[in-house]
């Protein structure tokens, strides 16, 4: 409850959500109720505990003007992007971040219009996040059926990629630009190896999608600080060395490029996986 205070309606989003803000306070707010944003004007006053409101999500205040950016999306874009969030929650669960219900629509806006005016989309990741995110693939592409139904265009492949990375940012509130960041990180750190050893690793065979998954998983603990210990961390060192000096390489690159710290214990994981890894491909001996 917010004390009857009022809040001014700033977009209507869809039938049952809308962008409300806090006159006092500048908070930005994504509403949802049955009918709330049914007639809903913009600029019109609502009673911050109205009893049609079922959910209230405060928006991330470090990033301001949602309503500026709104004022630019179509309304048959906003109402595609609901449906489309109406089946991320049917098949993922209702605890969405809510942010969704603004960078999603904007990035349909902008897709459509690269579409319709022939512009070519390409993703060189996409090969990696199917393998990260087979079922928000699925959902994505279920999504890329409605906009090309809603739209009457083409929605190709790369741009499927780009939407499985807002379904996954929107059920698990990482970033759709930290999934970038961790995609194009895993690319480059998989060219670097394939350099460093003067192989090339089969993109369509299981080692590939395990390496993909060992190196994704990892980011993600390295980016929350929660390192794992590994008991085999000295013997690793001792045995493996030029393996442990390669993924102490590649963890340095981590370092750098998350601007974090990477433990010992985190690149003796990636050590075993590399070792494994190389049993099936050795160096090339001119590497």
């Amino acid at each position: 409850m917010m004390g009857g205070s009022r809040l001014r309606i700033e977009r209507n989003i869809g039938n049952n959500v809308v962008l409300a803000r806090n006159p006092a306070t500048g908070t930005e707010y994504i509403l949802l109720g049955k009918g709330l944003g049914f007639e809903a004007k913009a600029g019109a006053a609502l009673d911050a505990d109205d009893p049609r409101i079922e959910k209230r999500y405060t928006l991330d205040q470090h990033a301001n003007g949602y309503s500026a950016m709104f004022e630019a999306i179509d309304q048959t874009v906003a109402n595609v992007s609901v449906a489309i969030i109406e089946q991320i929650t049917r098949e993922l669960g209702p605890s969405l971040n809510p942010q969704v219900y603004v960078t999603l629509p904007s990035h349909i806006q902008f897709a459509v219009y690269r579409l319709r005016n022939r512009m070519d989309i390409l993703n060189p990741h996409l090969q990696e996040t199917k393998l990260c995110f087979p079922r928000e693939y699925e959902i994505a592409k279920k999504a890329a059926r409605m906009i090309a139904d809603t739209f009457g265009v083409r929605v190709p492949e790369d741009e499927i990629g780009f939407l499985t990375l807002h379904v996954q940012a929107a059920a698990s509130s990482v970033p759709v630009g930290q999934l970038m960041k961790f995609s194009n990180l895993t690319s480059d750190l998989i060219d670097y190896l394939e350099r460093r050893r003067g192989i090339r690793i089969d993109r369509d065979g299981p080692d590939y999608v395990r390496l993909v998954a060992h190196l994704r998983f990892s980011m993600e603990r390295i980016s929350r600080g929660k390192p794992e210990h590994n008991p085999f961390l000295d013997e690793i060192k001792t045995k493996y060395g030029d393996v442990y000096r390669l993924a102490s390489e590649m963890a340095s690159i981590i370092e750098e490029r998350l601007k974090t710290t990477v433990k010992d214990d985190e690149a003796a994981y990636l050590a075993m996986h590399l070792y494994r890894l190389f049993q099936k491909y050795p160096q090339s001996p001119a590497t």
